[in-house]
């Protein structure tokens, strides 16, 4: 019985030996390393997939847009909002958010800076960006530009959809995938805002600004 015990007791550490040597020689892979986007669409909606920081964003999503706003208009920026309502008017999403798969025109406006001495507005020209669509899932994906987003959208309900996803910087050839690194996460609500013209608003981004706007119209 002794003899038996024994044996077990080796082949448990021979395991253990043998999942600690695993690990220690898994590599770890830079951004640059990472795919283009990770495959995170699935049945089980966005809920299972974003991770509890970037849920608790997109609840405050009001809050976002009105801190925002009022920095952005304080700041001088009104008459530039108002020229331009329907983008920044927070309460008009209209039915099917989902943008059809296609090349797009799309730029960033920066809204409501996170630090004394920033700029509370920001509008950026116009970048490329593309949504697709593979195995029922939809990805977009900003193809130039200093800041480049990719991720997944999930349908949520007639008016919004929710975006998941991480951002590349700089000359970096791919994004990290989701989850991996929060000050790369990307969360934002999906609204279609007009005839052909859709908008993802990020509240409470990582970097700068208290809400960004991606606007997208067919390229």
């Amino acid at each position: 019985m002794r003899a038996k015990r024994l044996a077990c007791a080796v082949l448990v550490l021979a395991v253990l030996g043998g999942c600690g040597a695993g690990d220690a020689g898994t590599t770890v892979q830079s951004a640059a390393d990472e795919p283009a986007a990770q495959s995170v669409g699935d049945v089980r909606g966005w809920r299972a997939v974003a991770t509890v920081a970037d849920r608790h964003r997109l609840r405050e999503w009001r809050a976002a847009w009105i801190a925002a706003l009022g920095k952005a208009r304080g700041s001088g920026a009104g008459a530039r909002i108002d020229a331009d309502a329907s983008l920044y008017a927070y309460d008009t999403a209209l039915s099917d958010p989902l943008p059809p798969a296609g090349d797009y025109r799309c730029r960033t406006v920066k809204l409501g800076a996170k630090t004394i001495g920033g700029l509370d507005y920001v509008a950026y020209p116009f970048f490329r960006c593309r949504v697709a669509v593979e195995g029922g899932e939809v990805t977009l994906a900003k193809l130039t530009g200093s800041q480049r987003m990719i991720g997944t959208l999930y349908p949520h309900d007639t008016a919004r959809a929710v975006f998941l996803g991480t951002i590349a910087l700089g000359d970096e050839r791919g994004a990290m995938r989701y989850g991996r690194d929060a000050t790369r996460d990307v969360a934002g609500w999906v609204e279609r805002i007009g005839p052909a013209h859709w908008r993802v608003a990020q509240p409470y981004p990582a970097f700068e600004s208290t809400l960004d706007v991606l606007e997208l119209v067919p390229a």
